[in-house]
């Protein structure tokens, strides 16, 4: 006769790691409020502090709270973003003058800041890409609701776009991809590659990532119909912040 497996309950670190998670879930507490702090923790759940640090550090590696020194754990509930891969890239979006991130965050406002501007050589990797020596870079940094979600670096041939709006800081309606059509070289197909791996120190500064949290790098290449590439747009998300969706045909 086999014995039943013993059930065993979780630590208590745990168990009130899942009773503010609770509370964050259901709305009773909110982006922003400030969860409970250690001090707190120790005094509701007779517990040591390690204890408490343990179980405010269990939703903190979620990516439901984020420590502000000095200052305490706050909650970090964000709407994820739906990045549709093929709809925001259409041409009837930029082609109607329509920004592309009007597809990713419907209303929700939207800011670009940290935006560089230079023309330089090639990387290796960029110059076999494009088949450029000499490219021009636009960097920048995206913010949904206030809060840096993207980070971008788009490499264009310096030969190709020199001298257009796309060297500009305002590249004007329907962006670099208007600009294109412009000059004769519309993008009419895209590939996307797409990885997560860990930020690297810039990255988790400029986007203000909680400890321990994931990035999605994604890769585009943007072609005209005769197959010349015109773009390599290098992409860092904070994978808490989105949700990517592709549709295919069987």
């Amino acid at each position: 006769m086999s014995e039943s497996p013993v059930s065993q309950e979780p630590p208590i670190y745990r168990r009130i790691a899942d009773g503010l998670r609770t509370r964050i879930l259901a709305g009773e507490l909110r982006d922003g409020d400030r969860l409970p702090g250690e001090n707190t923790l120790m005094a509701e759940h007779a517990i040591a502090r390690a204890t408490a640090r343990q179980a405010l550090a269990v939703l903190i590696n979620e990516g439901l709270a984020v420590p502000k020194r000095g200052s305490g754990v706050y909650v970090r509930l964000f709407k994820p973003i739906r990045r549709h891969g093929s709809r925001r890239l259409s041409r009837e979006q930029w082609g109607q003058g329509r920004a592309i991130w009007d597809a990713d965050t419907r209303g929700r406002p939207f800011t670009v800041d940290e935006v560089e501007i230079v023309r330089q050589p090639a990387a290796p990797d960029v110059a076999a890409a494009l088949d450029a020596d000499e490219v021009w870079v636009r960097r920048r940094r995206y913010l949904v609701d206030a809060r840096p979600v993207q980070l971008a670096s788009s490499y264009f041939p310096a030969e190709v776009v020199e001298g257009s709006a796309i060297t500009l800081h305002d590249t004007g309606p329907g962006g670099v991809y208007a600009r294109l059509g412009d000059l004769g070289l519309p993008p009419a197909h895209f590939t996307e590659e797409v990885r997560a791996r860990m930020p690297r120190p810039p990255e988790t500064d400029l986007l203000d990532l909680p400890g321990g949290t994931p990035v999605i790098e994604v890769s585009r290449t943007a072609f005209t119909a005769s197959g010349r590439p015109v773009e390599v747009n290098r992409m860092v998300l904070d994978s808490a912040a989105y949700i990517l969706q592709y549709d295919f045909d069987a």
